[in-house]
């Protein structure tokens, strides 16, 4: 599923425009990566938690040389899934 389809059943479940929903999830995404730059955790109960980790710096290799070569420390977003999202992805219908 992209954006477009998103923004279409959303506004169908919600009864809103299609500009309403797109603004939503453009709201929600913006308000979640705001939250993790200041370092903080953003959790939907039910749905899973977004928070920001810290890559160790470490030695990768160029595919295309086989040279060594020096990957730098930096963070990573994350997203672990709750317990209630978990088992409705993996329950059978």
């Amino acid at each position: 599923m992209n954006k477009a389809e998103l923004v279409d059943k959303i506004s169908k479940d919600a009864e809103i425009t299609k500009t309403q929903a797109n603004a939503a999830i453009d709201s929600f995404t913006a308000t979640v990566v705001a939250t993790l730059k200041k370092g903080e955790r953003v959790t939907l109960v039910g749905f899973g938690t977004f928070s920001v980790s810290q890559r160790a710096a470490r030695n990768g290799r160029n595919p295309r040389t086989g040279d060594v070569i020096k990957i730098k420390a930096r963070k990573v977003p994350k997203f672990k899934a709750g317990k209630g999202f978990a088992t409705r992805i993996s329950s059978k219908k």
